[in-house]
């Protein structure tokens, strides 16, 4: 008989965090259309989807936000915290001073009065602004030189605020994260970061679990569809092995892989939904 998965994760606030989410980075618009998230949201509020994964650097909160609305208005979920929204802190907005500023952006664009869950996308800032990636004459980045430790700080009085009820950090690695919880008042409850068949990321996983962190892993199909796959790259849909398991169990190589970090007390925001 095959294991029991939960639905949820229990943040240390109590919160349920759904195990299964919509993913709804498109590189920055360049692998959907227009208005694309927007009906990609509410289709997987229909079927049943109850967590979405957004970002301020997506440039789709507005589209995440509008979407909710429409279900909403036509009686599909009766309250917005219905849906569990998990959105991110972008590289430019480092500035603790402009911390509530710019989450109140956030807010607004995801017609909101609070988020669920609110990351650090990245441990390392870009030179304060709304150009989310700022370049010199060379073209170069412009970093900052904000302490990831003063913006930690900054998030945790968001929680304070009542502006996010649960905060953590996506592409952190095992000495960054060490770090930060030495310092931390509130610590982070989640690690959001890369995995799939070809990247399992097992030492970092073990470790975040050890320390009572919960583990999302984004790209769990292998983010096939990204702009800068190399041609003679892998794909998941290709493989023999996973096209064996799938007809063996009769189910598809999407249910084959996502069970997989299932398995592993993963919680998985995949993009689109493959038939392969």
């Amino acid at each position: 008989m095959a294991a029991e998965i939960s639905k949820y994760v229990t943040l240390p606030s109590g919160a349920k965090y759904p195990v299964i989410g919509l993913g709804t980075f498109t590189v920055f618009n360049a692998t959907g259309e227009p208005g694309a998230v927007f009906e990609a949201v509410k289709y997987a509020i229909d079927i049943g989807y109850r967590h979405v994964d957004a970002a301020r650097v997506y440039g789709n909160e507005g589209e995440v936000g509008d979407a909710i609305q429409a279900k909403l208005d036509d009686g599909t979920i009766k309250n917005k915290k219905e849906i569990f929204i998990t959105t991110k802190l972008w590289d430019t907005h480092h500035n603790p001073k402009d911390m509530k500023e710019n989450t109140m952006k956030s807010l607004k664009l995801l017609r909101v009065d609070s988020v669920q869950l609110f990351l650090m996308h990245w441990p390392f800032g870009f030179k304060d602004g709304d150009d989310m990636f700022p370049k010199d004459k060379d073209g170069n980045v412009i970093f900052s030189d904000h302490d990831y430790v003063d913006t930690w700080k900054a998030m945790e009085e968001l929680v304070d605020a009542k502006l996010v009820e649960n905060i953590g950090i996506s592409n952190f690695n095992k000495a960054q994260t060490e770090r930060l919880m030495k310092n931390a008042r509130i610590k982070p409850c989640n690690m959001q970061i890369e995995i799939h068949p070809y990247f399992c990321n097992k030492k970092l996983v073990e470790f975040c679990q050890s320390i009572g962190m919960s583990v999302t892993a984004y790209a769990p199909l292998g983010n096939a569809g990204r702009t800068w796959k190399s041609a003679d790259e892998p794909i998941i849909f290709d493989e023999p092995v996973l096209k064996e398991i799938s007809k063996a169990k009769g189910k598809s190589i999407t249910q084959v892989v996502l069970r997989f970090h299932l398995q592993r007390n993963l919680v998985v925001i995949p993009k689109i939904c493959h038939t392969k």
